[in-house]
């Protein structure tokens, strides 16, 4: 086993061999999951805690159903209406954390940096599934696993990321990724979703539709964070999806093979047609959700692993 990380706190501390390994064991637990049967017991006894300070529906649910067919006893906690506001810490919370002895800790939080502080603070092994506009890593590594199983690898493909980069931590993620397993990435959108820091990452970085999508092999949809915007970015819902929604004459540039991604939840006709979103020959967003679950029960698998044997 190479895989030798105490937290899964983003992409950027993985080897490219350690990604190979998730996505391997992930490779294995889609066969799972596709059985009548869908139980393991890799995690009977071990206790799972979900906290999401921000709302999810996908993540959330993908973490736990995850949790529960491996057999951990899992738990939600209800952030939202939690001591955190009623003004306690969040150091105060991972200390309280702590003394329920949990061995695996899920969270997202709406601010940068701070699954990374709770990871410092506590005794299991945290899982980030999101952290403001830093990093998401376990959408970066399901993304990676659709894309291997459809295009039979991980590397030396042209991808084009197309959207709002600027407030996407998948995109950050997924940059990472990428970049990491030897492949070609380009930025696409508005100047004002696209900032030109991102090209320091080695990425092409287009205004273009048209020109962005040409010949590649995975177009990347994101979705416009409208709740993370302060200003106005898009002229109008209208015009961006003019400019830069993903339709049949744009992606007629990719490649007659390129499939079509989305991260969800989806704002079709602002980022994406609703034809193209559920074409079951271009589109792979549904396969991306059921790979999540995949990716999160290798994952967890794979730290119970690193927390039992006390290998970090």
């Amino acid at each position: 086993m190479t895989f030798r990380q105490r937290h899964l706190l983003g992409i950027d501390p993985l080897h490219p061999t350690e990604i190979t390994e998730i996505l391997d064991l992930a490779d294995k637990y889609v066969d799972l999951n596709r059985q009548s049967i869908k139980h393991s017991d890799v995690l009977a006894g071990l206790t799972q805690i979900n906290m999401f300070f921000e709302n999810s529906t996908r993540t959330q649910a993908s973490f736990e159903l995850a949790g529960k067919r491996l057999g951990a006893d899992v738990m939600n906690m209800a952030m939202q209406a939690s001591s955190i506001k009623k003004g306690e810490t969040l150091i105060d919370t991972a200390l309280t954390l702590n003394a329920m002895h949990p061995d695996l800790l899920v969270v997202r939080h709406p601010h940068s940096g701070a699954v990374d502080l709770l990871a410092q603070k506590v005794n299991c092994a945290v899982l980030n599934a999101g952290d403001g506009r830093h990093e998401h890593p376990t959408q970066a590594l399901l993304d990676a696993l659709t894309i291997r199983r459809r295009k039979g690898r991980l590397h030396r493909l042209n991808i084009a990321i197309c959207g709002d980069i600027a407030h996407s931590r998948v995109a950050r993620s997924n940059i990472i990724l990428l970049g990491k397993m030897e492949n070609r990435i380009r930025l696409v959108g508005p100047t004002t979703l696209v900032p030109s820091v991102f090209s320091e990452f080695g990425c092409e970085v287009y205004d273009d539709m048209n020109e962005g999508l040409r010949d590649v092999d995975v177009v990347m949809m994101l979705r416009l964070q409208r709740e993370r915007m302060d200003g106005g970015f898009i002229p109008s819902e209208r015009e961006y999806y003019h400019r830069y929604g993903l339709d049949a004459e744009k992606l007629s540039k990719a490649k007659p093979d390129a499939i079509v991604m989305h991260p969800g939840p989806m704002n079709r006709g602002v980022e994406i047609d609703g034809d193209i979103a559920d074409d079951i020959n271009r589109s792979v967003i549904q396969e991306q959700v059921e790979m999540g679950v995949a990716v999160r029960m290798a994952a967890m698998d794979l730290l119970a692993q690193n927390l039992r044997e006390g290998v970090v």
